[in-house]
């Protein structure tokens, strides 16, 4: 059986501890404002709190996917190693990250025939994207094979739910996740949507909640309601800058019930740009993700 890597995206949001700790390959998303352009890579060249103080001053960010030739520098320099590739890819309902990816790929194939590289896309992103990659790592540790890995994640990730909270709709309005008048209806009525990444990895609105402060009570009663053999899993909060609102829902959970571990970080620039300062979202394995609409 020939070895293989785990690699991913910045669009995974994992703190830069485990990037280190498992030496993690990545490919990078960038972030444009100001005039200036620089890489999402956890912090780095653009600090999480610099990242959201600018957006609460006005400033509109731009995110783009990495390259192809990025894509195509990491594939063949692992299957120069001998070694074949599981990416985790972040959800395509969300960025064109699995497109350059690709590319790329049929790209290395052409001159590498016997080349492996899986593409597997879990269908979310931000720290629920991280912990299919932790997962992915612990499997590796215990002998599995890069197609077991696949398999794996294929198989649960209807199961890996996301529950994401905004504190200011106009950054869900300009990335045309909600339209400009139910943006302007929901701020004028202090509505907090609750929102969720559907089966085919896209954001959906699935409940009206009134408030801040309620709607950061509905994650947790989420998280309660659809969780499943919670003392066997990690859960993951990510946030825009609202570490003390992050820790009260972390709190609000652990009242209930009892799970292995809470990983926690910031969105970084892919995935905050749409959520703002302020977003909270809340990832587990659960019941089948929720389908159902309503209108905002």
């Amino acid at each position: 059986m020939r070895d293989y890597i785990i690699m991913t995206d910045s669009c995974c949001d994992l703190p830069l501890e485990y990037i280190d700790k498992l030496n993690l390959r990545y490919a990078k998303l960038t972030c444009n404002y100001d005039g200036n352009e620089y890489v999402d890579d956890f912090g780095q060249s653009l600090g999480y709190k610099t990242f959201f103080d600018a957006m609460r001053r006005g400033v509109v960010p731009k995110t783009s996917q990495p390259s192809v030739n990025e894509f195509y520098s990491i594939f063949k320099q692992a299957i120069d190693e001998g070694k074949d590739i599981v990416y985790v890819c972040v959800s395509t309902g969300l960025s064109g990250t699995e497109n350059s990816a690709n590319i790329a790929k049929n790209m290395v194939i052409d001159e590498e025939p016997e080349a492996k590289i899986h593409i597997v896309n879990v269908l979310t992103a931000s720290l629920g994207q991280g912990l299919m990659i932790i997962k992915a790592y612990e499997m590796k540790k215990q002998g599995a094979t890069a197609g077991e890995i696949v398999k794996y994640i294929e198989e649960h990730r209807q199961l890996l739910n996301t529950y994401i909270t905004v504190d200011d709709l106009h950054h869900l309005k300009r990335g045309g996740r909600l339209s400009s008048t139910a943006a302007i209806l929901g701020i004028v009525l202090h509505i907090k949507p609750i929102l969720t990444i559907n089966e085919e990895g896209r954001v959906l609105p699935v409940l009206k909640v009134k408030g801040r402060k309620s709607s950061i009570s509905k994650l947790a009663e989420i998280v309660v309601e659809k969780i499943e053999n919670p003392e066997e899993q990690v859960i993951a909060i990510a946030h825009g800058d609202c570490l003390e609102e992050a820790l009260k829902l972390k709190e609000s959970i652990l009242k209930h019930v009892k799970v292995k571990d809470v990983l926690m970080n910031y969105t970084g620039p892919a995935t905050g740009t749409y959520g703002g300062p302020g977003n909270i979202a809340v990832f587990f394995m659960g019941k089948h993700r929720q389908t159902h609409i309503i209108d905002i």
